[in-house]
């Protein structure tokens, strides 16, 4: 019944800031568990520093906490400032900054081993550059960026890539997710 409680408490807070800010939150409902689940796979095996930009009401921050990863090695960003009401309340130990998630190379984190974004690149082509070439200036060699989407295809094309030295791969499509969504992840070119 918690659990259910939660939910109606994250869409509630969720549709309100929809409708009062519908330039930052382009979703039309928060992410499914079974996104969540597919978006943190692997992070159990991670070292360093994890960090989520767009965690809009933490579903898939939940499903980190819930893989093991500790609280404080958790840095959370983003840009609505009631979503970071909410995470802090419902995520102790969790550092919530009330950045954009292009100031994730200014936020004093080196050697970062993932970032699980919720941040619609696809839809922004604009940021693309601005958050995926900062991010992987401050991860680790070996590190991921995985990326959700609601294109069949990588939200980054190719010819960025290419210019930022990284390439993607599919993870898998979620379709009990409302839209289905696709998870993409990007990682660094091996020259």
């Amino acid at each position: 019944m918690r659990g259910l409680t939660s939910m109606a408490s994250d869409f509630t807070v969720f549709l309100g800031e929809m409708m009062r800010r519908p330039t930052e939150v382009s979703a039309i409902a928060p992410s499914s568990a079974a996104v969540a689940r597919k978006m943190t796979e692997g992070l159990d095996s991670v070292r360093g520093p994890i960090v989520e930009i767009g965690p809009g009401t933490g579903s898939f921050t939940r499903m980190i906490l819930e893989r093991g990863i500790a609280p404080e090695r958790l840095t959370l960003m983003e840009m609505n400032p009631r979503f970071c009401e909410t995470l802090c309340q419902k995520f102790p130990g969790v550092t919530v900054l009330n950045r954009p998630a292009q100031d994730i190379a200014r936020i004093g984190l080196t050697g970062i081993g993932a970032v699980i974004s919720g941040v619609p690149v696809l839809a922004r082509p604009q940021i693309q550059r601005e958050i995926l070439g900062p991010a992987f200036s401050v991860m680790a060699p070996d590190a991921v960026f995985v990326q959700i989407t609601y294109s069949p295809n990588a939200p980054i094309p190719p010819e960025v890539q290419a210019e930022l030295g990284v390439s993607a791969s599919k993870r898998g499509t979620v379709w009990a997710n409302l839209p289905p969504a696709r998870v993409f992840e990007f990682r660094r070119v091996v020259q």
